[in-house]
This record gives structure tokens, C-alpha cells and sequence, in this order.
């Protein structure tokens, strides 16, 4: 739930002119996103609807950008390295030129090469007349989302489904395997829920040229590359630069900036330390840096106030509480608000709408958001990284002593640990699959055959030869990061960007070069970032424990619900995805607080309210049947 700039284009490779009707729909699809001005440009057979959401200042520039050879980039995202691209392209660009303007300099130098060298979060559409050749292409996170369709010699992009759905000039087809990674570990990042509609991958750009399609890679971790230091003190220093770094680049905002405030670690070190680069005037602007924290009192394991309060404390200022009611974050309400064509969005609560309120208020373009912090720097408590490392090494005498180590640590017995580090290099096809990765009971047994890999969450087995063990893990952790982000949705009710200080690239090019024991040692999970932070953020925050997980606000939601969940038949039963008794039975269960994995029944409940919502506006198409569990729309209908 977030805000970014939207565009919506559509090119005939033909040479036909662009309709104007065509525009003009686009235009009221993405009206009640907008948050700018919106501008329309049409050259022949290319048109652009774009609406830039400002997040700094503009310096002149209004996007889509003409170059003088003719070609239209249209940019979208925060550029960290402007100064330094500037000075390359030697083109009489400097730090206060458009970031469009150097983007389309860098592209007419070095071509998609140019692609690795940008330094922030972004996506763009890139038009080259001479070469008749068009370029969607998004950061190596995939902070933006970016979506296209190639029909016919007609090729449409957006940054929202909205106007490649509702445009959609016949039938659009579920994608079975989205809908299976909605109900476990997410979707791969480039689905979407209609196989009609693409999205573009992270660090990849797409090249659509002569009526073909070819998706390269532009960007990865080097493997190759290491940090090693002599002692503690260096490697501590590297990671309070580099957290430094990234979280000053994205205080960039000529309005006041507002950080997530939960009173863990990951979100009151960013406020923390931008609070110190605002006191020693380090920030890109004079910037002012506002908290919101989450609260509820139906929770009795998740006291965060006296976290957040201690932070306020150490800062001096007092941040926008907001007090979550039972449900918390979660609403099964058919009848809410939601958009439609995102299962995501079917679950926005009461909750985000007062967030948005707070932030519509406050006049906040951006949001600071602690995303990644656990998973990046250590925050789980495995042992497994470090001694796949060792025995992929051969490094018998270490790996006997670092078993012992954890071992003792953990109370298991160190052969338990060998055997849990020897599984990680075995096939997928020869390890028995952990319990959270198993399809949840209510499940069809042919849904999940089909869709196997993404029921599991896209395992994969640790390779022996070449990347470090614990380097393909970190690979594995931000494949699950990215999709997240994929996941996320675009509110028209949440006028703020949201931005992720620990998933910088310079930062986790740095977590991903050092040793494993710099992140995780025995007894001290996050170890260099609660070295690196002592005396930035007080020691109650660096040394207190895990939070607990939130686990009675789907309960509640769930009660909340009951009779619009169980008043008529699932519609992810008809589509022949889930076993209805099955659910029902498990719902009851939940319901009544017996214990029961919840994340797998949320995300099914999450997916049943999409499909409702989309039954409600006659969207889906009518009759559902179960031989044909593909069909969704129909041409020409409209919520």
C-alpha cells in the first residue's frame, strides 16, 4: 500500500496512430491514483498517460522526456547517483538536471548497459524511434511495479492493472501459478494474476523489437566479491557508513519524511540514524523526520509501546500513534473498500485507511519502512549459512568446532546440525519438505500437483561448487524479498512512497561480501548491526528480544466476518483450488481459538475476498465452471 508515479503507454508496431479513445479511458483508469497533474503526449503510434507523484524537487522536469535524437523516456523512481551519472554522460548535465534527461543520456551512450549503473529506485519506458525498439525496465529490487501485454502489433504498459484490464479488448485468463503462490510464499516477480499481463522482473529490462520479445538480465551480485577485515571494529564501521548511506539518500524530500516507529530493531535504527545525519546536517535537505507507530491492546504478547516510547524518548519527540482495533491489519469485509484487480488490496482495513488519513494530513510524501532488516542482517538465528560455508570448504577442524559451538548454544545434538547442514546441498526431489512449506490441507490435490514449485516457495538446493553456500542463500532470502515487493499493491487512498533503507544495493552488496559470522555468532543473532549501533540507538532496542508474532487479530477479523465468509460458496472452490469442507472446517477452528497455522488461511481468505470483490463489480465472468477454472473476464466488462 503505497504511492508512486503512474504511466500507462501503448505503441502499434504497425505504424497505425495511437486512438485517442484509448488514451482517454487510460486517463479516468488512472485518475483516482494521480496525486499530480496528469500529462498526455502522443507522437503517431506511441501515446503516454503520465502522472508524476513528486517526492522531491522537480528542478523543471515533467516527464515523459524527448530527447533530441527522438527518443521518449518516461521515468519513474529516485536517482542516488545523479552527480556521478551527470559527469560521465558529459553532455552539460549536472546534479540539478532532470533525472529523466541523464537517465536518456546514460541510454544513448552505453545502451541497456547503462541499466547497472543506476543507483535507486526506479522503473522506465524507453521509446528509440531509429531502432524501433521498446525498453521496459526496473531497478535490481523491483521497488516499482512496471506491467505490459504485447497483443497482436500492439504493445500497452502500466504501472497499475487497471487500464491494461479494463482495456483488455478480449477474455483474460487466471494464471494458476500467481494464484498458487498467493496461498504460500508469494508469486514469482514476473506474474501477474491474468496470463494475458507480464510484469517485469527486478534487474532485468525487457526489449520488445519487430514483433519479438527478450527479457535479459542487466545486473547481479558478483559473487566473486569479499569483505575482509582484520578486526571487528572495521567491519563495524563498514556497515554504520553504508547503513549511513542509504538511509540519508532516502530523506530526499522537500516535505517532511515519516519512518515507520514499531520499537524493533529495524525500524528505530532508521530513525535513529536519521536522526543523527539531521543533527550533524548530513541529510540531502533540512529535512524533519516524523514516527507512526502501531498499537493494540487485544494482543497481550505484542507490547510495543514501551519500545517506541523509549525511542521518542531518546529523540525527544513524541510521533502519531495509531491504536489498531481486534483485527489489526486484517479485514475479510467483502463489501470494503479494495481495488480490484490485485489480490493484495482485498485486505484493506480500517487500519490503513486511518494511516492514510495520518499521512494525508501531515502532508508526508514518504515513508520509511524497516523491510528486510531481519532478513538481510541477520536476524534468524541459523547457524546453517556458516557451516555449509565450512564444508563446502572441507574445513574439518572449524566446522568440528562451530557445531560444538552451536550445539551447546542450541541444545541439540551437534550430528543433528551436520545433518541439517548436509541436507541443504541434497535435491529438492530428496528432502522431505519442512511443515511451512507443505500445501495448506484444504488444497486440492490436483491444484497442488500442478502448481508444486510455487506451493513450496520456489525452493532451491545449495550448490557445492562455485557462489558460497551462504552467498546462494542471501541470493534466496532477497528472491523472497522481491516477491513481496512485487506483491504489494498501489492505493489511491495512500498519497505517500514508501522507501527501504536495509534493501539498498551499495548496503547489501557489503552484507552479502562479509563472513556469516560478522552477521550471526552463537547466542547473538545480528551481531555486527547491534555492534555497529551501539551508542545510535538506545541498548534497551539493540538487546531486547524477538517480537512475538501477532497471532489473534486474524481470529478476530475472522469473527468479524463470519457470516459474509460462510453465507455462500467459496468461489476458490468452484475455480477447483481448495476443498470447501476442508476450509469451512478450518475456519470454525480458527475461529473458536483452537491452535492452527493462521498465515495459510489468511492468505486463502485474502484471495476469496479478491474473487468475491471481482464477482460483486461483474468482473468475473458468469458461470464459474469447473472444467474451465481459467476464464475470468469477459470483454468489455467494467466494475
Amino acid at each position: 500500500m503505497h504511492a508512486m508515479s503512474i504511466q500507462f503507454g501503448v505503441l502499434n508496431l504497425n505504424g497505425n496512430p495511437v486512438e485517442p479513445n484509448r488514451l482517454a479511458e487510460a486517463r479516468a483508469d488512472i485518475a483516482r491514483y494521480a496525486h499530480d497533474r496528469i500529462t498526455v503526449y502522443v507522437d503517431g503510434n506511441v501515446g503516454v498517460v503520465y502522472s508524476e507523484f513528486r517526492t522531491k524537487d522537480a528542478n523543471g522536469e515533467l516527464p515523459p522526456h524527448l530527447c533530441a535524437t527522438g527518443t521518449l523516456c518516461i521515468w519513474d523512481g529516485r536517482l542516488d547517483n545523479v552527480a556521478e551519472l551527470a559527469r560521465t554522460v558529459e553532455e552539460g548535465l549536472d546534479s540539478e538536471s532532470p533525472e529523466a534527461a541523464i537517465v536518456s543520456a546514460c541510454y544513448k551512450r552505453y545502451g541497456p548497459d547503462s541499466f547497472s549503473n543506476l543507483i535507486g529506485d526506479w522503473a522506465l519506458a524507453l521509446w528509440d524511434p531509429r531502432n524501433r525498439a521498446l525498453v521496459l525496465a526496473k531497478d535490481f529490487l523491483g521497488t516499482r511495479h512496471l506491467y505490459y501485454r504485447v497483443e497482436g502489433h500492439q504493445i500497452t504498459w502500466s504501472t497499475i492493472l487497471d487500464p491494461l484490464v479494463l482495456g483488455a479488448k478480449g477474455a483474460l485468463t487466471l494464471n494458476g501459478e500467481y494464484i498458487a503462490g498467493c496461498l504460500s510464499h508469494l508469486p514469482a516477480v514476473h506474474l501477474t494474476p491474468y496470463a494475458e499481463l507480464h510484469s517485469v522482473p527486478p534487474a532485468c529490462y525487457v526489449l520488445l523489437k519487430n514483433d519479438r520479445k527478450d527479457i535479459r538480465e542487466y545486473w547481479r551480485f558478483d559473487s566473486s566479491k569479499t569483505v575482509r577485515y582484520r578486526t571487528d571494529c572495521e567491519y563495524e564501521e563498514h556497515f554504520c557508513h553504508s547503513f549511513g548511506e542509504s538511509v540519508r539518500r532516502r530523506l530526499r524530500s522537500p516535505a517532511p519524511v515519516l519512518a515507520e516507529l514499531s520499537g524493533g530493531m529495524d525500524s528505530s535504527s532508521i530513525v535513529c540514524m536519521a536522526d543523527r545525519l539531521i543533527g550533524r546536517r548530513e541529510a540531502a535537505h533540512p529535512t524533519r523526520l516524523d514516527t507512526i507507530s502501531y498499537y493494540s491492546n487485544s494482543e497481550p504478547d505484542w507490547e510495543e509501546q514501551p519500545f517506541f516510547r523509549k525511542v521518542e524518548e531518546h529523540r525527544g519527540r513524541t510521533g502519531l500513534h495509531i491504536h489498531l482495533g481486534p483485527g489489526g491489519f486484517f479485514d475479510f469485509d467483502v463489501s470494503g473498500r479494495a481495488l480490484e484487480f490485485v489480490p493484495e488490496a482485498a485486505r484493506l482495513s480500517d487500519a490503513h485507511l486511518r494511516i492514510a488519513h495520518c499521512v494525508q494530513s501531515g502532508g508526508y510524501r514518504v515513508m520509511l519502512s524497516g523491510l528486510g532488516g531481519d532478513e538481510v542482517t541477520g536476524g534468524v538465528p541459523t547457524p546453517i549459512p556458516e557451516l555449509t560455508d565450512l564444508l563446502a570448504a572441507l574445513r574439518v577442524l572449524p566446522l568440528a568446532h562451530q557445531l560444538k559451538q552451536w550445539a551447546l548454544r542450541q541444545r541439540r545434538p551437534w550430528f543433528h546440525l551436520l545433518a541439517e547442514t548436509c541436507r541443504a546441498f541434497l535435491p529438492v526431489a530428496l528432502v522431505d519438505v519442512p511443515a511451512y512449506a507443505k500445501p495448506a490441507l484444504w488444497i486440492r490435490p490436483g491444484f497442488a500437483r500442478r502448481h508444486r514449485t510455487a506451493l513450496r516457495g520456489y525452493p532451491n538446493r545449495l550448490r557445492l561448487f562455485g557462489p558460497l553456500p551462504s552467498f546462494q542463500q542471501r541470493v534466496s532470502t532477497l528472491e523472497a524479498l522481491r516477491r513481496r515487493l512485487a506483491w504489494s499493491a498501489l492505493s489511491p487512498d495512500f498519497p505517500c512512497e514508501i522507501r527501504y533503507p536495509y534493501l539498498d544495493r551499495h548496503l547489501l552488496e557489503f552484507l552479502f561480501a562479509v563472513p556469516p559470522d560478522q552477521l550471526v555468532r552463537p547466542g547473538q543473532r545480528r551481531s555486527l548491526m547491534r555492534r555497529a549501533l551501539n551508542g545510535i540507538v538506545p541498548p534497551e532496542i539493540l538487546n531486547r528480544k524477538r517480537k512475538a508474532f501477532v497471532s489473534r487479530a486474524p481470529r478476530f477479523a475472522i469473527k468479524d466476518c463470519w457470516g459474509q465468509l460462510t453465507s455462500r460458496d467459496f468461489l476458490c472452490s468452484s475455480l477447483e483450488i481448495v476443498d470447501s469442507a476442508t476450509l469451512l472446517d478450518a475456519l470454525k477452528r480458527a475461529k473458536d481459538g483452537e491452535d492452527l497455522p493462521l498465515p495459510p488461511l489468511v492468505r486463502t481468505l485474502s484471495l476469496e475476498c479478491w474473487l468475491r470483490r471481482l464477482a460483486n463489480r461483474k468482473v468475473l465472468a458468469e458461470p464459474l465452471k469447473p472444467d474451465h477454472p481459467q476464464l475470468l473476464f469477459s470483454a468489455g466488462s467494467t466494475p
